[in-house]
């Protein structure tokens, strides 16, 4: 009925929204690194805190996301119904709806970073990234809001939808690209003291540390083998495991 064609639509727009924070996320902060979430922030200036936060916003997005699918599963019925057609443009929706949330409030209303923040005129970044970025999927979905698509292509376009969703999660929990610093977590009963014998015996120095979660910085490749000798449980290069352990020790 009308209940589930709504619950398909809100499953579209949430999953495309969360599809576009992990582009966002994935270009910005990880591939080109032009900057973290809160770059522009007073106080949050060391490298450390920051991965930590670009993991914390990789982590809301899996909770997008993974409520997005959850609706999807729950108005499945549905696709049939709706088509691929519209189904693929109530996601190209939700995945431009971010680029204009992201630009206009966090960048605009909060100022916590902008698309570039180390160039003279960051505006015309958040102009060019809007242009490129977030209109032509707009303009997309207004053109395939037009048809329904033939039978079937509505399972087809979720099933599709879906896997890009998995695999786009998969990639923000992969390690930024020479990655030199990782969250590391030692096992109960592993006081400080042995923690920085440990960190030193990895040729590593610590660069941040709360209720048992360290960040470690190696100058070459990070060596997880002596901390894991030494009673650390988790060495991990991972934003997205960054933010998890952010949230725990806030």
């Amino acid at each position: 009925g009308r209940e589930v064609a709504r619950s398909l639509r809100w499953a579209a727009w949430t999953l495309g929204f969360g599809l576009g924070g992990f582009f966002d996320g994935i270009m910005l902060h990880q591939i080109l690194q032009w900057h973290h979430l809160l770059s522009l922030v007073d106080g949050v200036d060391r490298i450390a805190e920051q991965i930590f936060w670009d993991g914390a916003f990789h982590v809301l997005m899996y909770a997008i996301t993974a409520a997005g699918l959850w609706l999807l599963w729950r108005a499945r019925a549905a696709l049939p119904a709706v088509g691929g057609r519209r189904f693929l443009a109530d996601v190209l929706l939700g995945f431009a709806a971010w680029q204009f949330v992201d630009v206009g409030f966090f960048h605009w209303v909060l100022g916590i970073h902008r698309i570039r923040v180390d160039v003279p005129d960051p505006l015309l970044w958040d102009l060019g990234w809007t242009l490129v970025v977030g209109v032509p999927p707009l303009l997309a979905a207004l053109v395939l809001r037009r048809g329904n698509g033939g039978p079937g292509a509505g399972r087809r376009a979720a099933l599709g939808v879906a896997v890009a969703a998995l695999i786009g999660g998969t990639w923000a929990a992969l390690p930024p690209p020479n990655a030199r610093t990782a969250v590391v977590m030692f096992a109960p009963g592993i006081a400080d003291g042995q923690a920085w014998d440990a960190v030193r015996a990895a040729d590593g120095r610590v660069l941040w540390r709360a209720r048992g979660v360290w960040a470690v910085r190696w100058e070459g490749d990070v060596r997880p083998a002596p901390l894991r000798a030494r009673g650390a449980w988790l060495v991990s290069s991972s934003s997205a495991v960054a933010g998890c352990l952010a949230w725990a020790a806030a």
